[in-house]
């Protein structure tokens, strides 16, 4: 083989490794085509593989994806029961969730499970692509729907409460240090541990205790409980 062949072969290799690899779940075939020929069409993608969100394909626990959309607008609770398997089996890979129709029960439940991002399919091919690249870059996306949409905020972080036996007027405004709403600041843009450290230029363990003071202070559960809390006492806006 002569050797611009193989340094062409080696580049095209490197590409395709640089891509990011996206996995669907839809039971309906047209919706997964659609996602699959758009996505494909993208220079800095490519979709490995489908399935039915009812069934379970082996080959994502062999060459995880980078990214991997679930379609919700299934029978059962089958759309819920993939995706506490895709966390829990392969907590590395970001998911995104699509509906029809955006629910605050369905909302509060995919949050939950850390899912990256709760999208409407009438969203456009180009917008799921960024989300997408956002997702593969281990942002969480989901959060900007808590700003966009108040009702949805008020909804999550009453059912938080509920679950958690607080009540909601024992809520009061956290004295949150400069650095700390700086912290949740970048929570709420969606940014990992890992991306916080680096924009601050600081440890990654140091972030980690800052939003463990951040719970604590807020008495919140978990991330996304602080970030709710955090709009709704003013602490920050996405404004």
């Amino acid at each position: 083989m002569k050797l611009a062949s193989f340094c062409a072969i080696l580049k095209l290799s490197h590409m395709s490794e640089q891509k990011i690899k996206v996995f669907t779940f839809c039971q309906q075939p047209l919706l997964g085509e659609g996602i699959r020929h758009w996505l494909s069409s993208m220079e800095d993608m490519e979709v490995i593989g489908q399935a039915e969100v009812t069934g379970w394909a082996v080959a994502i626990e062999v060459m995880p994806p980078d990214v991997v959309i679930v379609d919700m607008d299934v029978p059962s609770d089958s759309g819920m029961s993939l995706i506490r398997r895709l966390t829990q089996v392969l907590p590395s890979v970001g998911v995104i969730a699509l509906a029809s129709n955006l629910s605050e029960d369905q909302f509060v439940r995919v949050l939950a499970t850390q899912v990256a991002a709760y999208l409407n399919k009438e969203v456009s091919g180009d917008y799921l692509a960024d989300i997408v690249r956002r997702v593969a870059r281990g942002e969480y996306p989901i959060y900007e729907a808590l700003s966009s949409q108040p009702e949805i905020a008020d909804g999550v972080l009453r059912q938080f409460r509920q679950l958690s036996g607080k009540r909601e007027d024992e809520t009061t405004k956290a004295q949150l240090t400069v650095r700390e709403i700086e912290i949740v600041n970048h929570i709420a843009q969606g940014r990992s541990n890992k991306q916080i450290a680096s924009e601050l230029n600081i440890s990654e363990q140091t972030i980690k205790n800052h939003v463990s003071s951040i719970m604590t202070k807020l008495s919140a559960n978990d991330r996304t409980e602080a970030v709710v809390l955090a709009l709704k006492t003013g602490l920050i806006s996405l404004a």
